[in-house]
Formats: structure tokens, C-alpha cells, sequence
């Protein structure tokens, strides 16, 4: 936990991404990669230069799912917890089928969040993207868009007034991985009908085949997001490349 802690601090710090006082909503899908940073968070505020507090949010999308374990989680760690009750899933699905229904459902998800987050007065929100899924997004743009482009580790929406801060994108997906399994995270199994089928399943499959070939590959492309740099990318205090 204390490596996995220190690279989530060294990102946070190379941004900026946290300011003193700040009330940092989590958006917890249940994933690993949420619960990994709601755990990292948790340990950060506990030395980080800058005081700061948390406030986790989950989505429901209406399938069923329990988040009781994710709640047991944030009452042990001392955070508040909120489960926002939709019918996201019912709508993009059956009653819209949509088909291609990722991008309406990621709207949706972020019109409750935001509207949640408004509501208890918070302005910054931390998600879980992380080291394999920046190289991926860039991939993505790159194959499929035919542009030099990846979400940004601080981004500030001027509409919501929403910060969004990703404190993980030192962390690999495989580091993740063995922290849910050596602290037996509570995980919650995703029930979307599309899990695991898009192109980025695709982009994630090819960059794994290209990275048996040549290791370091993931490696190179992410420092050159920031020697570019890619807007947003280039790090401050440390210059890390």
C-alpha cells in the first residue's frame, strides 16, 4: 500500500491536483480501479502536505448490484458514501437501445455525478484512470480519430464548474490488480451487457501483443505524452519524463 500510495503522491504532486482544504469526490464504480483509489486517498490524507477530505459517489445503474462491501469499505476508512439510485441501464438499453450505448451512458453517469456533486457542494472529483489507460486513450485517438490527443491529468469543466483530477496515471493496471487481490478489496462485478466489448477491448488486446514484443513500449509512449507535451501533460514540480 505504501508504494502504491507513494506513486498516487508523486502524481498528485507533479499536477497539482490537490489544494489545501479541498473536498475530493471519488467516483467508485466498484471497479478495481475506483476502490483502488478510494484506498489510496484514504492513506494519502494522512500525511499529505495539503489537507484535504473525500466524499465517495457510485452511480447505480439500476442492474442490481451490491454495494454493500464498497459501503463497509468507506465506514472503516471514515468516508462518507453515497449511492446515487438510477435507471441509466434500463433506459440506454431497453428503452432507448442504443447501439452503440457507451458514450449516452457516460453522459448520463456524468450528469448524475455532477448534479450529486452540486448538491453537497463539491467541486473537484477524482477518477481512476490510470497508466495503461492513458496509453490506450492516446491509441484510441490516434487509430480511430486521426489526432495527437488524450484526456488531461487536471481538467476543469467551466459549465459544472467541476474539476476533474486523475491521481492514478503512475499506477499500471497490473499494479491495481495486486493491490485488490493482497488487501482483499471489495470489487463489484460490472453487470453492463457491454462489458469488455468496444474498441478500446481492442486497442487493450493489441497494446498487450505489441508490448510481448517490445516491453518497454507503454513506457516510451507515455513519456512522450509529456515531453511533447500533450496539453495539460507536461509536469510541473519534478519534470518527470
Amino acid at each position: 500500500m505504501q508504494k502504491f500510495t507513494g506513486l498516487v503522491r508523486r502524481c498528485v504532486e507533479d499536477y497539482s491536483m490537490i489544494d489545501e482544504g479541498d473536498v475530493i469526490a471519488v467516483g467508485v464504480s466498484g471497479g478495481k480501479d475506483s476502490i483502488c483509489l478510494l484506498r489510496a486517498l484514504a492513506e494519502l490524507r494522512k500525511y499529505n502536505s495539503k489537507r484535504f477530505s473525500i466524499h465517495g459517489l457510485t452511480v447505480d445503474m439500476g442492474f442490481g448490484s451490491d454495494y454493500g462491501p464498497v459501503k463497509a469499505m468507506c465506514d472503516e476508512l471514515d468516508i462518507p458514501y453515497t449511492i446515487i439510485k438510477t435507471q441509466i441501464g434500463e433506459i440506454v438499453f431497453n428503452e432507448r437501445k442504443e447501439k452503440n450505448p457507451c458514450a449516452l451512458c457516460s453522459k448520463m453517469r456524468r450528469g448524475v455525478l455532477h448534479d450529486k456533486m452540486k448538491e453537497l457542494g463539491i467541486k473537484k472529483i477524482a477518477l481512476g484512470h490510470h497508466f495503461d489507460d492513458a496509453v490506450e486513450t492516446f491509441m484510441m485517438s490516434l487509430f480511430f480519430e486521426g489526432r495527437i490527443n488524450c484526456f488531461e491529468p487536471v481538467t476543469y469543466m467551466s459549465r459544472m464548474d467541476v474539476t476533474q483530477i486523475r491521481p492514478m496515471l503512475y499506477v499500471g493496471e497490473g499494479t491495481a490488480e495486486s493491490l485488490v487481490r493482497r488487501y482483499g478489496l471489495p470489487v463489484v462485478k460490472n453487470p453492463c451487457p457491454r462489458d469488455g466489448i468496444s474498441k478500446r477491448t481492442e486497442v487493450k488486446e493489441l497494446v498487450k501483443t505489441l508490448s510481448a514484443e517490445y516491453p518497454d513500449m507503454k513506457s516510451k509512449i507515455f513519456g512522450a505524452m509529456q515531453r511533447y507535451p500533450l496539453s495539460g501533460w507536461e509536469p510541473g514540480k519534478y519534470k518527470r519524463h
